[in-house]
C-alpha cells in the first residue's frame, strides 16, 4: 500500500512544504475527492482516510489515501495529478 497525501500533488507548495512531484505536474489545491475520482478512473484499490493530517502540518486535517500499486509512489503520484487535470478540463 502506498499514501498519498494531498500537499504531494499541490502546485502550490514547494519540495519543503510536502510536494513530490514536479510543478508542470501538478495541479492546484487537489481535494480527497478529486484524488478519489482519479484512482476511480485509473480502475485502483484504495481506502481514503479524512481525519488524518498530514506530519508537516498535523493541525490540520488533510486526508490521505492508501493505494495498492506495484509501481513507484513517484509514478503513482503522477498518475494520479495527471487523471485530476483530465477531469477539471
Amino acid at each position: 500500500m502506498i499514501t498519498i497525501w494531498p500537499q504531494y500533488l499541490n502546485k502550490n507548495l514547494s519540495l519543503n512544504q510536502g510536494r513530490k512531484i514536479a510543478l508542470e505536474d501538478c495541479v492546484k489545491d487537489p481535494t480527497m475527492n478529486e484524488i478519489e475520482k482519479a484512482l476511480k478512473r485509473l480502475g485502483l484499490k484504495y481506502n481514503i482516510d479524512k481525519e488524518r493530517a498530514y506530519p508537516g502540518k498535523w493541525y490540520e486535517k488533510s486526508g490521505r489515501v492508501l493505494v495498492e500499486w506495484e509501481g513507484t509512489k513517484l509514478e503513482l503520484i503522477r498518475e494520479v495529478s495527471l487523471k485530476i487535470k483530465e477531469i477539471r478540463q
